[in-house]
């Protein structure tokens, strides 16, 4: 018998549509690049409706639960049927795009096994590409029995699955129209698609760069549409961006421990949808929940407009995503999804039914599964397709490496790593990891495979200690200067796989790297244990903020010489938000948790002279094709009868010798570079010297005049085709200082 295509709505009605063929399952119609899993619009024996298909292989049974708003009780229940290979679905006729619904999974109740089913409590779909309603104490949703969500005390092996039914305070998933969103992704303006030795990244947060920007209407402020802003995007420009990086702006919840303190998630690194853009950053919903259907979709055509005006000024999209665990933390955590549908298929197990924690926040997802590799592409496809991005940069990514078969050890061929670079939507795409997590031996900068590019944490400490005085040689100095070669030349990668930084949102900002050396984690309620230790930083003497004039005077030399030798370095320069204006976080080397006027960028007392400089080392390193080779330095000649394309000089001005590489008691390094654009023959060649200012030293310049286009110490920077001083026979430092001179190559 065929349903009819209008169906009442009791209320807990339990229903097995009639007809479902169980042996296979079928994909939606409505189009081919909607994900195979979670709620689709159908059309099935002359009816539209909506095709529910959910992977819970260890379950007993799943329902789908039906809702008219985001608080209501649920109107009606449908049972779910197996289709085979852990997948269970149903097809319920005259449902249509906005509906709301969540899901039941019962099956046993074993923690010492990893399953924790409990069909009381209602779950999210996985592949959920929207929800309603509130998340704002989730992290509270736990589904076993506990006095205290937020002071857990009870043993893991003696939970008990909590019986109350938490329908009324879980958000809702919301059936989208797939085809209708893919067709709006579609008319977001291109990707600018840049070449990688032109790439300058800036890494940012959606609310903390613009809640305090005074040019964007206050209604916008720390949201989507202030990214969209012209003031925000003319200050983009100006900098010379080309790609920006925004912290996770997939929809996530804050953790039990903040709740208790009353803070919040501020970085996002803690994901509840994987499909679904964070509504905090939306202005069309004042940075609320969306309580409705119509709500959500405001949210979305923001995102949107958001990558479209970014793309139509050149800029790239690109996102931090958390793909390593989930917010259902611990076992003392909620249960919202993953757990409540398989935990162990979800996550990676280890002994007595308690997840594998290589992220250091309670779970580790199982990304040797099919199905949930499954899942991780879908989602990086729906960001690419419906949301149009050019990029993602994969959280503790040795996570996504890890292969169960062997060991939970990495190997750069794991099967998802191997999906993302094959995949015809994806392979076209950035796709940079952080090449490191905290579980058993998680450290592996430069082992990621070809085409991937890689943060380098080997720059940031190399570059930070010869500067500010930490133990170092010129030899790893000069490593860093071309991209770390040690780590990344092989197999043909290019210089641009080395993702270069002096700081990022993890650890201190330039203004604190250079003015506190030690952190200073208070405000994070956890007694300044968090946080990285080993920081290699300095203060000139003053712990913090001083109004001696010496102090302020080296910590500006200092910041110069850093961020000079950020964009006149081999490799993708990475500039974090706020460095190019002096942001401080007060010593605070830890910020996840601080949404508040501690990591919103201070526009007002933004210092315009180092904005000006980091704009002009920006406009340098794009006149100039020796600071950005597109292929690795060798010391030698690319052409016979042309110079070798570097040369590397002592302090004095003589060619280094072995033992000098290995000398740290010297402070002074020099090279000439001798590289034309894109392959051609050089016209000019760059005398680059790095000068840490502990004592003096006269550079003995090459035979000729040259022109000084580059003086950190000054704060000057030649630009255009403007011709700089001219200089010759030597040069002569005492300050901290990084300077380029150029000279025309003869006959060019």
């Amino acid at each position: 018998m065929t349903p009819p295509c209008t169906a009442s709505h009791p209320h807990t009605e339990v229903e097995t549509p009639p007809g479902l063929r169980q042996s296979r399952f079928r994909g939606c119609t409505a189009s081919a690049a909607a994900p195979a899993l979670g709620a689709c619009l159908d059309h099935r024996d002359g009816c539209d409706g909506v095709r529910f298909a959910v992977w819970a292989p260890q379950a007993e049974g799943l329902e789908v639960c039906l809702f008219d708003t985001a608080t209501d009780p649920e109107n009606r229940r449908i049972t779910m049927a197996p289709a085979g290979n852990g997948v269970w679905h149903t097809f319920v006729p005259g449902l249509a795009a906005g509906q709301l619904y969540g899901l039941r999974a019962s099956g046993p109740w074993q923690p010492e096994a990893g399953h924790r089913f409990n069909p009381a409590k209602l779950l999210l779909d996985p592949w959920a590409q929207a929800l309603v309603g509130s998340t704002e104490r989730l992290a509270l949703q736990a589904g076993h029995t506990v006095a205290d969500p937020l002071h857990p005390t009870q043993a893991w092996a003696q939970h008990q699955p909590d019986p109350q039914d938490n329908a009324t305070d879980m958000p809702k998933c919301v059936v989208l129209d797939t085809a209708a969103e893919l067709k709006a992704g579609s008319a977001i303006a291109p990707s600018p698609m840049l070449s990688g030795e032109h790439l300058v990244i800036y890494e940012a947060h959606v609310k903390a760069l613009t809640r305090l920007h005074p040019e964007v209407p206050e209604a916008q402020q720390g949201r989507y549409a202030a990214l969209a802003h012209p003031a925000v995007i003319g200050h983009l420009q100006r900098l010379g961006i080309t790609s920006v990086c925004l912290l996770p702006v997939h929809q996530h919840i804050s953790e039990r421990h903040l709740l208790a303190h009353g803070l919040v998630n501020h970085w996002g690194y803690n994901t509840l949808s994987a499909f679904t853009p964070e509504p905090a950053y939306a202005a069309s919903t004042g940075g609320q929940d969306p309580a409705t259907a119509e709500a959500a979709a405001a949210v979305r055509a923001e995102f949107r407009q958001m990558v479209d005006a970014l793309h139509r000024a050149g800029i790239e999209v690109v996102l931090d995503v958390v793909f390593n665990h989930t917010a259902e933390s611990n076992l003392d955590g909620p249960t919202l999804s993953w757990r409540g549908l398989g935990q162990a298929d979800w996550y990676a197990m280890g002994e007595q039914g308690v997840p594998h924690n290589f992220s250091g926040c309670g779970n580790s997802l199982n990304v040797s599964e099919p199905r949930v590799v499954q899942w991780v592409m879908d989602s990086l496809r729906w960001w690419v397709q419906a949301y149009g991005v050019d990029g993602f940069r994969f959280d503790l990514a040795v996570s996504l490496g890890r292969v169960a078969a062997l060991g939970h050890s990495f190997h750069p061929h794991a099967a998802l790593l191997t999906a993302m670079q094959q995949d015809p939507v994806l392979r076209g795409v950035r796709l940079i990891a952080e090449p490191w997590d905290v579980g058993p031996n998680g450290y592996h900068t430069g082992d990621f495979a070809p085409g991937w590019l890689e943060w380098n944490d080997a720059f940031r400490d190399g570059v930070r200690a010869f500067w500010l005085g930490h133990p170092t040689s010129l030899g790893e100095l000069a490593n860093c200067l071309c991209a770390s070669s040690d780590l990344f030349d092989r197999q043909g990668r290019l210089p641009a796989t080395s993702v270069n930084m002096l700081t990022a949102h993890d650890g201190f900002t330039l203004a604190d790297l250079t003015a506190y050396s030690h952190k200073h984690n208070d405000a994070n309620f956890e007694e300044n244990r968090d946080g990285h230790n080993h920081n290699l930083s300095a203060n000139a003497g003053v712990e913090g903020p001083t109004d001696d004039p010496l102090v302020q005077h080296q910590r500006g030399l200092w910041r110069r010489a850093l961020l000079a030798t950020l964009f006149c370095a081999q490799g993708t320069p990475q500039l974090l938000a706020g460095d190019e204006i002096g942001h401080s976080q007060q010593g605070n080397n830890n910020s996840y948790c601080q949404d508040n006027p501690l990591t919103w960028l201070d526009w007002a007392q933004a210092n315009q002279d180092l904005t000006d400089f980091v704009s002009r080392l920006s406009a340098l390193r794009r006149r100039h094709p020796g600071l950005r080779p597109e292929r690795w330095l060798s010391g030698q000649s690319l052409t016979p009868g042309e110079p070798d394309d570097i040369v590397w000089l002592h302090g004095d001005g003589r060619t280094m010798s072995t033992e000098d590489w290995h000398n740290s008691r010297h402070c002074t390094l020099g090279a000439v570079i001798t590289v034309g654009e894109d392959g051609q023959p050089p016209t000019e060649r760059l005398l680059m010297l790095w000068h840490a200012g502990r004592g003096q030293s006269t550079l003995v310049l090459p035979e000729g005049s040259w022109s000084l286009r580059l003086d950190s110490a000054r704060g000057f920077v030649a630009m255009g085709g403007a011709a700089g001083e001219v200089v010759s026979g030597s040069l002569h430092c005492d300050e901290t200082r990084v300077c380029m001179l150029v000279q025309r190559v003869q006959g060019a």
